[in-house]
C-alpha cells in the first residue's frame, strides 16, 4: 500500500462548485511531489482534504495505513493532523505572539490543554523550538512579534512550526506566492533541505513551472478539479508542462 493514497476524491461546495472531480493520487515515503496548476484548479482544496481542513464530498484518503476519511472521533482526527505538517500560503501566524510562541504552536497536538492555555511549555519543547528556529535562520528573532517580520521570515516561522509537529508528511500550499522570486527560492531551498534531512515526503502546491522543475521529483497537474498530468519531473518536457496551463486557459 502507498504511504498516501487518494482515490476518487470529490469536493462539491454548498454553492455547487465542483472543486475536485474524482482525483486519484499516490505517494511514497521518499517523494517530493508538485501539485501544478492555475488558481482554481483544485490544488489547495486537495491539500486541505488530505488533513480534512476541508471535508471531501466523496472518495477515500489513506495515510500511513489509516483511512482518514473514516475517522469520526475529533481526538483521533486531531492526532492524525499532528502527523501532517501544513505550511500555508498566507503564513497563518498569530501576529501578537512572538516567533518562539508561534513555533511552539506546533506542539499543541501533543501538549496538555492547560499547558497551552498558560503557555507553560516543557523545557525540552522550548529547547527544540529554539533549535528549530536556528535551523530556519530565525534564532536572532525569537522574541519579535510575528507582525514585525518580513514575508520571508514569516514563512520561515511557518516552516519551523510545521517541523515542531514531527510530521510524517509536509503539505505545502503555494509557499512562495506572497514572496518575491529571490526570497521564494530561498524558502524553497530551505524546505527542500529540511525535508531531505528529516526524511519527510512533501506534497507542495505551486503554480510556478520553474519551481516544480527545480525542487520536486514528480509533477501532478490539475485543471478544473481533474488530474491531467502525473509524471516524473525528469520525464516532463516543456510542451507537456505548458499544456497544463494552456488547456485550462482555453477551457
Amino acid at each position: 500500500m502507498a504511504f498516501l493514497e487518494i482515490r476518487d476524491v470529490k469536493k462539491i461546495y454548498p454553492t455547487g462548485e465542483e472543486a475536485l472531480k474524482g482525483v486519484d493520487l499516490t505517494m511514497s515515503e521518499q517523494e517530493v511531489v508538485a501539485l501544478l496548476g492555475l488558481s482554481g484548479s483544485g490544488k489547495s482544496t486537495l491539500l486541505r482534504c488530505i488533513n480534512r481542513l476541508v471535508e471531501p464530498t466523496a472518495g477515500t484518503i489513506t495515510f500511513d495505513g489509516t483511512d482518514i476519511t473514516a475517522i469520526k472521533n475529533r481526538r483521533q482526527l486531531r492526532a492524525m493532523r499532528q502527523r501532517m505538517g501544513m505550511i500555508f500560503q498566507e503564513f497563518n501566524l498569530v501576529n501578537r505572539l512572538t516567533v518562539l510562541e508561534n513555533v511552539l504552536a506546533g506542539c499543541l497536538g501533543y501538549t496538555p490543554t492547560w499547558r497551552c492555555f498558560l503557555r507553560a511549555f516543557r523545557r525540552e519543547d522550548i529547547e527544540r523550538a529554539i533549535e528549530t528556529c536556528d535551523r530556519v535562520g530565525l534564532v536572532d528573532h525569537i522574541r519579535k512579534r510575528a507582525d514585525q517580520l518580513s514575508g520571508g521570515q514569516r514563512q520561515r516561522v511557518g516552516v519551523a512550526r510545521a517541523l515542531m509537529q514531527r510530521p510524517k508528511i509536509l503539505l505545502v500550499d503555494e509557499p512562495t506566492s506572497s514572496l518575491d522570486p529571490k526570497i521564494g527560492r530561498e524558502v524553497m531551498d530551505l524546505m527542500s533541505r529540511l525535508a531531505a534531512e528529516e526524511h519527510i515526503p512533501m506534497l507542495v502546491s505551486v503554480h510556478d513551472l520553474g519551481l516544480a522543475q527545480a525542487y520536486t521529483s514528480r509533477i501532478v497537474g490539475l485543471q478544473g478539479g481533474v488530474k491531467v498530468l502525473d509524471c516524473k519531473t525528469s520525464d516532463a518536457d516543456a510542451d507537456t508542462l505548458e499544456n497544463v496551463y494552456h488547456i485550462a486557459s482555453a477551457a
